[in-house]
């Protein structure tokens, strides 16, 4: 036996160095890559400010728990409050610690209301992350199998139908609990109005609003924050992904009113916000508040949209092209899981999720023409595919 444990399908390549949105392999081969480490590499592979600033703090201090105050985090989490208009931040180190501090947060407020049996309402095809709460919020029943029995808590219906989804709720309901744009479930955009029409019906049930933004945050839609787009705030907005461009950093963001049963001891973690992870994350907010970035993504996503349709134009077996910035999935009336390795083979680095979506998550500072190239390369991979599918 290996001496890992073989949860993941690797494809046969390592990686030495990165530069932007490119790897380069132990033969010094590149591939672009349209990926970003899972939408996580927001700024690309060894962006300037990001490894200066680890490298300086990794000289200064990495860790020191939080049984002491922490400077970065305390100047984090007020950046991060001050661009999302929430009140306050609790540090982990991923999407799925954040979603697990969200569903505890909604669950304790829920209890404080006099909730015997606090529910949160989740989506049909959500993803939530692999810890057991997460996982139980998760729409994916494929995930599901042989980790029951799963935490109960979780009311499922269909995403993009607000009422749907607040029909279902009762006495017990507590919150929502839903992603922007749906990325496993296969880059799924809800309709106009949906956050909105949430939000409205959160307010007038006393529910939370919770947003899962672990992979549509920090700039990947073409603003800093997905629900920025729809003009509403949500009570509780979970990061991780980009904020530390690979360093790993997760954050549960709330209102007063959301945070306030979380008082010491009801929460914890060793390792969250810890000064090398804190300054990463500043490091990054600097860069993406700081320029043109999430404005940049919009475009660049755009145009790289427009030209996969161009090149998919009458392609049969292409289902829909959709997306929001460089979030962006081609559907395909076929498996697409044989793609990701011919794209390796091609020197391009792709996902296919959902089964039949190839996805595409670049990082934000993808140029012109490394969109155009990645796009032309997809398309030429996926008529290919389709063709030998049909014959």
């Amino acid at each position: 036996m290996e001496a890992l444990i073989p949860t993941y399908k690797r494809l046969p390549v390592a990686f030495t160095r990165g530069q932007g949105s490119w790897l380069y392999d132990e033969e010094g081969r590149a591939y672009l890559d349209g990926v970003a480490g899972i939408a996580v590499c927001v700024l690309g592979h060894s962006h300037p400010a990001v490894s200066e600033a680890v490298a300086e703090q990794a000289r200064t201090l990495t860790h020191t728990s939080n049984l002491y105050r922490v400077p970065l985090q305390e100047r984090l989490a007020e950046r991060l409050c001050a661009a999302a208009g929430l009140d306050a931040a609790f540090f982990c180190n991923s999407g799925a610690e954040a979603n697990e501090a969200a569903i505890k947060l909604a669950r304790r407020w829920g209890h404080e209301r006099g909730l015997t049996s606090p529910r949160i309402l989740v989506a049909e095809g959500g993803f939530h992350g692999r810890t057991l709460g997460a996982l139980a919020a998760t729409g994916n029943p494929r995930a599901h199998e042989g980790f029951e029995p799963l935490p109960e808590g979780f009311q499922r219906g269909p995403y993009g139908d607000a009422e749907a989804l607040a029909a279902l709720g009762d006495e017990q309901t507590c919150a929502v609990l839903v992603e922007p744009v749906q990325g496993e479930g296969g880059v799924r955009l809800p309709p106009a109005g949906y956050l909105r029409r949430l939000r409205e019906l959160c307010d007038e049930r006393g529910w939370l609003l919770m947003l899962d933004e672990v992979q549509t945050g920090i700039g990947r839609t073409g603003a800093l924050f997905a629900y920025q787009h729809a003009g509403i705030r949500p009570d509780v907005l979970t990061l991780a992904k980009g904020l530390g461009n690979g360093i790993p950093i997760g954050a549960c963001l709330a209102t007063e009113a959301a945070a306030q049963p979380l008082g010491p001891g009801s929460h914890g973690t060793t390792f969250g916000g810890n000064p090398l992870a804190a300054r990463a994350a500043l490091a990054v907010l600097d860069t993406v508040e700081g320029g043109e970035l999430p404005a940049a993504a919009a475009a660049t996503g755009e145009a790289l949209r427009r030209r996969l349709a161009e090149q998919l134009e009458g392609v049969a077996g292409v289902v829909e092209i959709r997306g929001q910035g460089l979030m962006i999935g081609v559907e395909l009336a076929t498996d697409a899981s044989a793609l990701p390795r011919k794209a390796l083979e091609a020197g391009l680095l792709i996902n296919a999720t959902a089964g039949s979506v190839v996805r595409l998550l670049p990082a934000l500072t993808l140029s012109g023409e490394e969109a155009r190239q990645l796009a032309d390369g997809v398309a030429e991979l996926i008529r290919d595919h389709l063709a030998e599918a049909a014959a």
